[in-house]
């Protein structure tokens, strides 16, 4: 289904009960973050928000692909699935022999289907140019500050325009976009990206760089502007794809080079100057829950801006998950589930991204196994395979188990785990964001291989788990006293050999003396995990310790085998120190709404018109921050 505009969309999230009209005046500077934090965490108040007054001329829409139902209204399905049926359908079809005139003749549909899909410049100017500001001003938009130590106000959902230097081909990324100046903010792309390739090839010619940015328009344009797509791959012929109807384009004003779509809400163009020096960008409250710290980025001049008459500005908040960018996320798990079956990994029958790995972190896949090492390999194709190769921990599980019951995958992956010989450390490109790795972009990977073992992969019988009759919480704890909490939950409960211990470490190898101490205990005998995560983190919380967890461990450095056959694994998923555990990299803070933020949004909330009061989920976090800045000192 095709949006005619944003407004066409609102008025579709307002008719199916799915939006909440704000008219009193929240501040763009933290407030309104501060709001959506508290809508986008209540599942059963979990509204797209529509922010009136922000004190400029442009109302703020946020939230608004923010839970299953109005992603699939984004996208014009009724389930996420749908789309990977189509695109199944599609490449199946299209890949299939083609033996007869009559099989390639009733091809043509399809193929004129596939065309009607392109993209296509159109002359004139488009709706997105019926106001051209007379002098171009960032301000004059209700650009975010999300959290307190953000380097400034922040830019979350911009569609960002480059093409190649050499061919010509278009690229549409989603970076964010800090702004110093009226007319000039920073453009973070990082190294992996496609814009940042094309940025170096303007850099070797000392060529000025042409970028567009484009806000609001149809939903699918935001959402093509962050998938996954091999390189050289137009973003709007997917958004064509999906909204089943081809994206109309027309040339920016100042721009040329440049084409964006008619019907956006607001464009802002200019240009990136290669040869000009960096600017120090960020911190930035980042969708890890983490602050992502300052780096340098090249800087973007305004040349002009351009919106519809009744335009709407677009924005989005990232932090501690769920936010909205979850289900953006899950979007992309079920759409490109297709591609990777049918061109990289035809053994695989689903894939699940749990929302405490925040994308990356953690993915779990289940698949057909058929011969001995059929998970290894897997494996191997899994993190050669586009983004997964920023993958950090990959959970690999066969047969019918639901990847979707976590309960359920997790019996069945330690009912046919062997910690000794069954987990497998790598090394790789990471992700920028994950400041757990030494060195940047750069760090370790696991695969957890639960399927059931063929005869060749056994080395020893694999016995049920019940955990040991003397096995004592209070015990353990009096025998070592810088553990704050254990969690047995998982293993007295449901059977699952897996511990969470909360730490307090002060001493280098802390957790691995600890780990080796542990695992002496006869009472230990089954146990087969231990997650090891820093003392502040409520251990029976699992969601908040799996999200912390992932975020502070690199696997290949932080495993330690323990026991008398070396099988019970641990992880230590604590904050890594330069004194105790000869980390040099700077740490990041946990993100925090602030208590002056928090005070004047409590204050008018009943002016808000969404109901009763929701406390602040920042109160749950602020305890478990470092000091106030957004990097730790040592």
């Amino acid at each position: 289904m095709a949006y005619k505009s944003l407004r066409a969309f609102i008025d579709a999230l307002d008719k199916a009960g799915e939006l909440i009209r704000i008219k009193t005046f929240v501040d763009p500077i933290l407030e309104i973050a501060e709001i959506t934090d508290r809508v986008s965490k209540t599942a059963d108040r979990n509204k797209a928000l529509l922010f009136e007054n922000t004190g400029t001329g442009f109302p703020l829409l946020i939230n608004s692909m923010g839970n299953e139902h109005r992603m699939c209204m984004a996208l014009g399905v009724n389930k996420l699935d749908d789309v990977a049926a189509d695109i199944e359908n599609l490449l199946k079809t299209l890949s299939a022999p083609k033996n007869t005139i009559l099989e390639k003749l009733a091809m043509l549909p399809q193929l004129g289907k596939f065309a009607s899909w392109m993209p296509k410049v159109v002359s004139g100017r488009g709706e997105c140019q019926q106001v051209v500001m007379e002098k171009p001003d960032l301000s004059k938009l209700p650009i975010l500050k999300c959290w307190p130590k953000d380097g400034g106000r922040f830019i979350t959902l911009p569609a960002i325009h480059t093409k190649d230097l050499n061919t010509g081909i278009r690229n549409i990324g989603m970076y964010r976009m800090q702004v110093f100046e009226d007319t000039m903010t920073a453009m973070h792309w990082h190294k992996h990206k496609v814009s940042a390739r094309h940025y170096n090839e303007y850099k070797k010619l000392g060529k000025m760089m042409p970028v567009a940015v484009a806000l609001g328009g149809d939903p699918v344009y935001t959402y093509a502007a962050t998938a996954p797509l091999p390189d050289n791959v137009d973003e709007y012929m997917l958004a064509g794809f999906l909204r089943k109807k081809r994206v109309e384009l027309v040339k920016c004003i100042t721009q040329p080079e440049l084409e964006v779509p008619t019907d956006a809400d607001i464009i802002i163009e200019g240009y990136i100057d290669p040869n000009e020096e960096m600017i120090w960008e960020g911190p930035f409250g980042d969708h890890t829950g983490y602050y992502s710290l300052p780096d340098w980025y090249p800087r973007f001049h305004v040349t002009a801006i351009t919106h519809k008459k009744d335009a709407v500005y677009p924005a989005t908040i990232v932090g501690i998950p769920p936010q909205e960018d979850a289900w953006i996320g899950k979007a992309t798990e079920r759409i490109f589930l297709a591609p990777i079956k049918m061109t990289m990994v035809p053994e695989i029958k689903d894939m699940n991204m749990p929302v405490e790995g925040v994308f990356h972190n953690l993915v779990s896949v289940s698949i057909n196994k058929e011969y001995a090492g059929q998970g290894q390999k897997v494996m191997n194709a899994m993190w050669g395979a586009g983004q997964m190769m920023f993958n950090k921990i990959l959970v690999m599980a066969d047969g019918d188990v639901d990847l979707n019951d976590y309960k359920s995958l997790a019996q069945y992956v330690f009912n046919n785990l062997n910690p000794a010989t069954d987990v497998y450390f790598s090394q790789g490109p990471m992700d920028v964001l994950d400041h757990s790795c030494s060195k940047l972009g750069f760090g370790g990977k696991m695969c957890i291989d639960g399927t059931k073992k063929w005869e060749e992969e056994m080395t020893t019988p694999l016995l049920p788990f019940k955990i040991n009759a003397q096995f004592s919480v209070e015990k353990i704890k009096t025998n070592f006293p810088e553990i704050v909490a254990i969690n047995d939950s998982l293993a007295r409960k449901h059977d699952i050999p897996v511990l969470s211990v909360a730490v307090k470490k002060d001493k280098p190898n802390h957790v691995a003396s600890l780990h080796e101490s542990i695992c002496k205990l006869d009472e230990m005998q089954g146990i087969k995990m231990i997650l090891y995560v820093e003392h502040t983190v409520d251990a029976n919380d699992i969601p908040d310790t799996l999200w912390r967890f992932c975020n502070n461990l690199d696997p290949r450095r932080d495993h330690l085998y323990g026991g008398k056959d070396r099988n019970i694994l641990g992880l230590d998923g604590t904050r890594k120190y330069k004194s105790l555990d000869g980390f040099e990299r700077p740490w990041p803070n946990v993100i925090a709404a602030d208590e002056a933020t928090i005070q004047s949004v409590d204050a008018k909330w009943n002016e808000l018109g969404l109901g009763a009061l929701i406390p602040s989920p920042s109160l749950k976090y602020q305890h478990q921050m470092y000091g106030q800045e957004a990097e730790v000192a040592e």
